[in-house]
């Protein structure tokens, strides 16, 4: 079958936010019988097994001097306090709810960006940004008798990967994707060997935790590289749009594997939280026809 290159692209993306989220799926079911510190040191050791023997044949290794430098440095302390966070949000609440919240990450990148950066932006995605972030309050909902406070750390963990993503975009070029993937694998799994006691200490997990967490660490390497060879096959503005697919995952990975249903106002909040960033990848889109020396990289993959 000839694809085009924007087609396959898209299709790429699909894929990665089905692995990311089928990813997170697991992670919520194991949560039941592990803690976050657990479940982060068990997932990471597969993980890293995996990518460090892919980095290895890719000739992608380098000196671990490289975590010196304040970018890298930034984005595992960003990559670290995201996934901490979102796993604790979706031990929580349902799948769907805590997706639709993340679903901000790209319009709070926008923000971050022109106040870190300077990037320009105009009133129309001013707007953009303001009417997701109303997006994300009706699923939140503070004072309403439904709100839960797990729903902020996955706000939390929206800041936290919004430094990430930030802190990427000044990684050196001629550093390798996947020797930053590998670094981020064994800090994350470190955090989680950190945070092992307050969480109640080491319970030997079962051979079925231990099969779910495996594929989980595989479903993450396929992720990483879909939304990679993603990037690299299609136009960044055609292919952007496709990670909101995550939230169709999400529901239906919520709805088989736990039984959630979403409301009404979760879906009202996801919907305005869709269209903002949609339409904000559109006017970006414009600016980089109108000025096209100014394009920008992509956003990087999503974290561990």
């Amino acid at each position: 079958m000839n694809l085009s290159s924007n087609l396959l692209g898209s299709l790429l993306m699909a894929a990665a936010m089905a692995s990311f989220t089928v990813n997170d799926a697991i992670t919520k079911a194991v949560s039941a019988e592990l803690n976050i510190g657990e479940i982060l040191i068990v997932r990471g050791g597969f993980a890293i097994v995996l990518v460090a023997a892919l980095a290895a044949y890719r000739d992608a290794l380098r000196s671990l001097r490289t975590l010196l430098i304040w970018p890298v440095a930034l984005r595992v302390i960003g990559e670290i306090g995201g996934t901490l966070t979102y796993l604790s949000a979706i031990s929580q609440i349902p799948l769907a709810n805590a997706s639709a919240i993340f679903q901000a990450l790209p319009l709070v990148i926008t923000l971050g960006a022109a106040l870190v950066f300077g990037e320009p932006v105009g009133w129309r995605r001013w707007l953009a940004i303001a009417a997701g972030f109303i997006g994300v309050l009706i699923i939140v909902r503070p004072g309403a008798e439904g709100f839960s406070q797990a729903a902020l750390l996955a706000l939390a963990s929206v800041g936290f990967c919004t430094v990430r993503d930030l802190a990427t975009r000044r990684i050196p070029k001629e550093l390798p994707t996947l020797f930053i993937t590998l670094l981020t694998t064994v800090t994350v799994s470190t955090a989680g060997a950190a945070v092992l006691g307050p969480l109640g200490g080491w319970r030997p997990p079962s051979g079925h935790a231990l099969g779910l967490l495996a594929v989980a660490a595989i479903l993450i390497l396929i992720g990483y590289q879909c939304i990679i060879a993603a990037l690299r096959t299609g136009d960044i503005s055609a292919i952007a749009p496709f990670r909101y697919s995550a939230l169709l995952w999400a529901m239906l990975a919520g709805y088989l594997a736990f039984g959630h249903k979403p409301d009404a106002p979760m879906l009202i909040g996801a919907a305005i939280i869709v269209a903002s960033g949609l339409y904000a990848f559109y006017r970006e889109r414009l600016r980089d026809k109108l000025r096209p020396a100014a394009s920008g990289p992509g956003l990087p993959p999503d974290g561990l």
